[in-house]
């Protein structure tokens, strides 16, 4: 006896039905490590060791800048070693302004620049919680959309026994 049907559309459903069943009693592949298939914005980075991608965060802050009619951004060593001495310092202290003033810090790291400026922040756990944190705060949004930069620093720093955990710097510079 052969089952008629008006359409394909049945066939398929009942060919996926019994395809799922007939998977049913298929040994279970061994589970991938989420870090690797969890793009690097949502990695979390809540752990010793874990740090923010600087390309995936330039590549976001740089899609959103263009996205308000700015210039993309590129990333720079010096502002990088500003942004993971500002970050491990806050870290150690639980304190976000844990090294003073900005242009201080870029002098004694021997980078020179007329307009600088940066976001610090703690507790946010991916680079998306921490994007999404500064887009929605009109100080730091205004920052990220500062039209005189051009180059950035990004890192971030856990500390396990501090009340935030994963501390967050930013710099940006023409």
């Amino acid at each position: 006896m052969r089952l008629m049907f008006p359409s394909p559309l049945p066939r398929v459903a009942i060919l996926l039905a019994f395809g799922a069943l007939a998977g049913c009693n298929a040994t279970p592949e061994p589970a991938s490590p989420a870090a690797e298939s969890e793009p690097p914005m949502y990695r979390s980075l809540a752990s010793a060791g874990a740090r923010v991608d600087p390309a995936t965060a330039r590549d976001m802050i740089s899609l959103y800048r263009r996205n308000s009619g700015l210039g993309a951004l590129t990333l720079d060593d010096g502002l990088q070693r500003v942004a993971e001495t500002q970050a491990r310092d806050m870290a150690r202290s639980g304190d976000l302004a844990a090294r003073g003033e900005l242009g201080d810090r870029l002098a004694g790291a021997g980078v020179q620049t007329p307009a600088a400026v940066e976001n610090v922040s703690a507790g946010y756990r991916t680079l998306a919680e921490a994007f999404s944190g500064w887009r929605d705060s009109a100080p730091h949004n205004a920052r990220m959309l500062d039209k005189r930069v051009k180059r950035m620093g990004i890192a971030t720093a856990y500390a396990a026994g501090a009340k935030y955990k994963v501390y967050w710097a930013l710099v940006l510079a023409d």
